[in-house]
């Protein structure tokens, strides 16, 4: 009746880490969770992040990354379609906490977490979802 199951653990000293499989102009799909609208994505969790465009973007929604323990040392922000310029205070102010700060488009910004991530760099990333269609990454 029953069968037997064995699991083998390919990599048991890798964390679960989160991981872009996908982007829409609706949200993300992130680790296997689909996620709607702006994100915040931590080391080991996602958020909704309360933007609704670049202009959005403000000294107060970037707090949350700069109260994240352990620190992050990189912070990359999607902007959308296209790389926006974002106001030059607010990225002194995340370098002077110690937070690189890379803004690119969305779909480039997905990747460059990917590859932070990879190499077990401590980095986040705030996104928005790009407006036009696109499928996984």
């Amino acid at each position: 009746m029953y069968q037997r199951t064995r699991v083998t653990v390919l990599e048991p000293e890798s964390p679960n880490i989160m991981f872009m499989e996908g982007y829409s102009n609706r949200g993300f799909t992130i680790s296997g969770n689909v996620v709607v609208g702006p994100c915040a994505v931590l080391p080991r969790s996602i958020l909704q992040w309360n933007v609704g465009s670049h202009r959005d973007i403000s000294h107060e929604s970037l707090s949350l990354f700069r109260l994240l323990e352990p620190h992050i040392e990189i912070l990359v922000l999607g902007t959308g379609d296209r790389v926006e310029r974002l106001h030059s205070g607010m990225l002194k102010q995340m370098r002077e906490c110690g937070i690189a700060v890379e803004v690119q488009d969305t779909p480039n910004a997905c990747a460059t977490f990917n590859f932070l991530m990879s190499e077990k760099r401590i980095v986040a990333a705030g996104l928005i979802p790009p407006q036009g269609i696109y499928q996984g990454m």
